[in-house]
């Protein structure tokens, strides 16, 4: 008994030789997998042999296909590049595992996973060519949907992204005496992040920047919905409101406690910060609420910058929070920045962040560049200390007071 019956031998099962050997036809014949061998010897590889599995999987009988080469399992389809891999197998010879679609009896389409093996004799010259094929149809049409799904979720995300970008106000805007800009960047398709500049009556400015916790599509929907409600001019708004003396401005810690009761955690699954606030341009009066969000920085004309005073949770993370309104005054020259904790919160390579004194460093080095260019300046700042890879959104929004 050779070494390769001898592994297989156990007591009680067979132990001679052509006991052995039928046993392993037998296990060939009726393997599920489909399993041919071909002749290595003739031009054309003929094959000698075919089990009941590759009957079953191409409907070929096995009788009509001895003698023949196994090509005529190939159709209109069948991609070329896989043809000459076997065919450069075969010719050198070696292995070789390819993917290919090939076609049953009744024409119908079917990709095989193929597998062929040299067997050498012992002269070393190949003899024959083992083939396995097994049916990976159900698997190929499943990646096929995945990647069919992924490419409409792709292409929607795209589109979701342009209506969000559509809906940001104008870079830059001038009301009065006011200078204001922001500069927006997401790290995904759709951001959590939202910026407003909304005209409110009396020619007062409504201020708003937004972090939506989370990433992706529900997060964005919060936030397309919050840009919504922040807008005077659809029914249902926060920040606006009819009395006897006509349209009036809603205090924004009024706006705050709103939102709060209409979004709480524990129906949305989702808080968000924000700072909202009102200003009126002939006064340079700043009127506003921060709810969780990073307290505004005030750039005077004449000194550094610092955080201004702003306390308050997030929009939805307990029902029964309040909020107060802040108020300071913006003398001519002076600037005021609100930013999303994504800017202070990006890592370099080191896990080190950003922070609010290199923060406050950066607005106060581009402090006499334009507004918006000099936010854009600030922006690159962050990037360029994540490496470009920004696991956050980062947003800011400043508005500076002219003479």
């Amino acid at each position: 008994m050779g070494d390769s019956d001898r592994r297989f031998e156990q007591p009680g099962h067979p132990a001679g030789p052509e006991e052995w050997r039928e046993l392993k036809d037998r296990a060939l014949d009726v393997a599920a997998e489909g399993i041919t061998i071909a002749d290595g010897r003739r031009s054309d590889r003929p094959l000698i042999y075919a089990n009941e599995g590759f009957e079953r999987m191409t409907g070929y009988p096995v009788a009509e296909v001895l003698g023949r080469n196994c090509r005529f399992l190939q159709g209109p389809d069948t991609d070329a590049a896989s043809v000459a891999e076997i065919r450069a197998a075969l010719a050198e010879p070696r292995e070789c595992v390819v993917e290919i679609l090939n076609y049953r009896k009744d024409g119908t389409p079917f990709w095989n996973r193929l597998s062929i093996t040299p067997v050498r004799d012992a002269s070393g010259e190949v003899a024959h060519f083992i083939g396995i094929q097994s049916d990976v149809t159900a698997r190929r049409q499943a990646e096929d949907g995945l990647r069919l799904a992924k490419e409409m979720l792709d292409r929607d995300l795209r589109l979701a992204a342009r209506v969000q970008q559509a809906l940001l106000p104008p870079a830059d805007v001038e009301a009065g005496t006011l200078r204001i800009a922001h500069s927006f960047h997401p790290c995904d398709e759709l951001a959590g992040d939202n910026v407003g500049i909304v005209p409110l009556p009396q020619e007062q400015m409504g201020l708003y920047l937004l972090d939506v916790s989370g990433h992706g599509i529900g997060a964005a929907l919060l936030s397309f919905t919050l840009n919504h409600l922040l807008s005077p001019a659809v029914e249902g708004a926060l920040i606006t409101e009819h009395t006897a003396a006509g349209v009036a401005v809603v205090p924004p810690a009024r706006v705050a406690a709103s939102l709060n009761r209409q979004f709480p955690m524990d129906r949305t699954r989702q808080y968000f910060t924000l700072v909202y606030g009102v200003i009126d341009p002939s006064s340079g009066s700043f009127r506003y609420v921060t709810a969780g969000h990073p307290a505004p920085v005030l750039m005077p004309r004449g000194g550094p910058p610092s955080a201004v005073a702003g306390a308050g949770l997030p929009i939805g993370m307990i029902e029964e929070a309040s909020f107060e309104d802040e108020t300071l005054t913006l003398e001519p020259g002076d600037r005021l920045y609100f930013y999303t904790d994504g800017a202070i919160e990006a890592l370099n390579s080191g896990e080190e962040e950003f922070g609010h004194a290199r923060l406050l460093e950066q607005l106060g080095r581009w402090r006499d560049r334009p507004l918006r260019a000099g936010l854009d300046l600030v922006a690159a700042s962050v990037r360029a200390w994540s490496g470009g890879r920004l696991k956050d959104d980062v947003s800011f929004l400043a508005v500076e007071r002219v003479g």
